[in-house]
């Protein structure tokens, strides 16, 4: 391979043979059952995970097994995602999956947070500069008129390159494979937000409903064009395997397809649709029906398997949840009424609790109050097809323990709450 130093060669075969060897034990392959058996409403137990992609590595950074010793920039991002993936294993692991596969992922987009619109987002400034919101520029229907599909681009050569590297990489090691898109995230008002500004919508919901009405319209438009030509492209993949679908958990289940029974053309009825509709957390349920999920609904019928919500507290809002063709799981926030929001979901639904990431960053750790908060959860949840999700850790103090104790804690309740 003469475009990597051969010592960087070694340290990355090296790190990928301890990733083959964990990816072989039995372990994986009990739990790739669980969480199929999740996803198909017959949860054995509850599920655990700790999203690595929310985890705040740069804290962690004095950890020995994660300090990078390649040199070269092309094998430093390979690197940090096994060194990252085998301390998750080693010290955090939940019910995470580790595959004897390494995954090259389609060179395309748009990538939601950098999509092209065609309308500009502008920021308050603070007195010292300091960002404080969106400046509306949504005023009239002329406003609305600029928005447009973004680009749908791939760039198949540069996925062939990085296929090629990959497999004289790994080579005898790991398995390669190309993958594409494998469900799709849809957050509409997450992006309008930040060209309507949250005061100036909810006074518009009242004031001027069609405006706001008129631009859903040609969002909701904009997205389906995108999902149209990301399925004409090609771009798309199966929605069964080791990846998270929304904001929860795996989206192992038997209901879509997986690599091995892949369609020639994979379509969106083949994957996971996700939504959500964030700041319409305090808006009645009639209203995030009306300027929210009435448009989502027209994105999330086209797929196989719907999972609804992130961070927005959902319990009184089952009622037009349940108009989501092919819902399967419910996003429940910190926020929620646990007792309430179960007798709502009982066995119709996943529920995928977030657990408070406040808990691990506070100045002094307490695990008998993350047991507590969790024995407390898993008590009333009984019944429910629950699954455990640590996400948006903004911090742990610097404190590696805290999230090796919090999967602990959390697997030893998990078995206990087994059926």
């Amino acid at each position: 391979m003469a475009r990597v130093p051969t010592a960087d060669r070694e340290i990355v075969r090296g790190l990928a043979a301890q990733k083959a060897e964990i990816a072989q034990l039995p372990v994986q392959q009990e739990r790739f059952q669980l969480w199929g058996a999740l996803n198909a409403r017959q949860a054995r137990r509850p599920m655990v995970q700790i999203q690595a992609c929310q985890t705040p590595w740069h804290e962690l950074g004095e950890e020995e097994e994660l300090t990078l010793r390649c040199q070269a920039p092309r094998l430093q991002w390979i690197e940090t995602c096994l060194r990252q993936e085998l301390y998750q294993w080693r010290h955090m692991p939940g019910d995470m999956l580790v595959e004897p596969v390494w995954y090259v992922p389609y060179v395309c987009g748009p990538q939601s947070s950098y999509a092209d619109y065609g309308i500009q987002e502008q920021h308050r400034v603070a007195e010292g500069g300091h960002d404080v919101g969106f400046e509306p520029v949504i005023h009239s229907e002329k406003d609305v008129a600029a928005l447009r599909p973004p680009e749908v681009w791939v760039d198949w050569t540069k996925t062939e390159d990085d296929y090629q590297f990959a497999c004289e990489l790994f080579d005898g090691l790991l398995a390669v494979r190309k993958r594409g898109i494998t469900h799709e995230w849809c957050a509409p008002w997450d992006q309008m937000i930040h060209w309507y500004g949250i005061e100036q919508l909810y006074t518009d919901m009242v004031d001027r409903p069609e405006l706001v009405h008129l631009l859903l319209r040609r969002f909701t438009d904009a997205l389906l064009h995108v999902l149209r030509q990301q399925e004409a492209l090609g771009l798309l993949d199966v929605g069964n395997g080791n990846y998270n679908r929304g904001s929860g958990g795996l989206a192992v289940c038997a209901d879509l397809p997986d690599a091995t029974s892949r369609p020639a053309v994979v379509k969106p009825c083949h994957q996971w649709g996700c939504s959500t509709g964030q700041i319409f957390s305090e808006v009645s349920p009639d209203m995030h029906e009306e300027f929210c999920l009435r448009y989502e609904i027209e994105w999330l019928r086209n797929f196989g398997l719907n999972y609804y919500g992130c961070c927005e507290p959902l319990h009184r809002k089952l009622g037009i949840l349940k108009n989501v063709p092919n819902l399967r799981a419910i996003s429940m926030s910190p926020w929620i009424n646990v007792a309430e929001a179960a007798a709502a979901v009982q066995g119709d639904y996943v529920f995928s609790y977030k657990a408070n990431p406040a808990m691990l960053a506070t100045e002094r750790w307490n695990p008998a109050e993350v047991e507590a908060a969790l024995r407390d959860v898993l008590t009333k949840t009984r019944g429910c097809h629950v699954e455990l999700i640590l996400k948006d850790i903004t911090t742990v103090r610097h404190d590696p323990r805290r999230l090796r104790e919090w999967s602990e804690i959390a697997t030893r309740l998990a078995q206990e709450f087994a059926r």
